[in-house]
C-alpha cells in the first residue's frame, strides 16, 4: 500500500519517493506507530521539555 508524502519546499503532497517539482526527497505524513513498550518516550519527553518550560506550560 503506499502511503501520502509530503515535500516541506514546495508545501506539496505527493505518491513518489522524490518531489516532482523540486527533486528533494519526501517525508511520510502519517505519526510513528504508538507502542506501549516504547523505549524511546523518555528521551522525546526529555527533550520537549525546555520548550515546555519556555512556554510556561510546566
Amino acid at each position: 500500500m503506499k502511503r501520502i508524502l509530503y515535500c516541506k519546499k514546495d508545501d506539496l503532497f505527493t505518491l513518489k519517493e522524490t518531489c516532482p517539482t523540486c527533486g528533494e526527497t519526501t517525508i511520510t505524513t502519517q505519526p510513528p506507530k504508538y507502542s506501549v513498550d516504547d523505549k524511546y518516550a523518555s528521551y522525546r519527553r526529555e527533550a520537549k521539555r525546555p520548550a515546555r518550560k519556555e512556554a510556561g506550560l510546566l
